[in-house]
């Protein structure tokens, strides 16, 4: 992937990127691409969940710096994982 389309994703909001990602996953579920934009979109797509994987990450760290206890007072609090086993 061309460093120009990587910056472009570097720059992509949450959302924004999440949104792209599902766009690239349904096109590729899709089929009937050529081999070389097959290639590309996966490519992007492997940019944008890292992407997506970055901010979440971030904002986990933001989160348990500025959770609120019952007082006021800014505690880091510890994010349960609630994914089913």
């Amino acid at each position: 992937m061309a460093d120009e389309a990587r910056g472009a994703i570097a720059e992509l909001a949450f959302d924004a990127a999440l949104a792209e990602l599902e766009e690239t996953v349904a096109a590729l579920e899709a089929g009937g691409l050529p081999l070389e934009r097959t290639i590309e979109l996966y490519e992007r797509g492997v940019a944008l969940q890292q992407r997506c994987e970055r901010l979440l990450g971030e904002a986990e760290l933001r989160v348990r710096r500025l959770v609120e206890d019952a007082r006021g007072a800014l505690a880091e609090a510890e994010l349960r994982d609630e994914t089913p086993a």
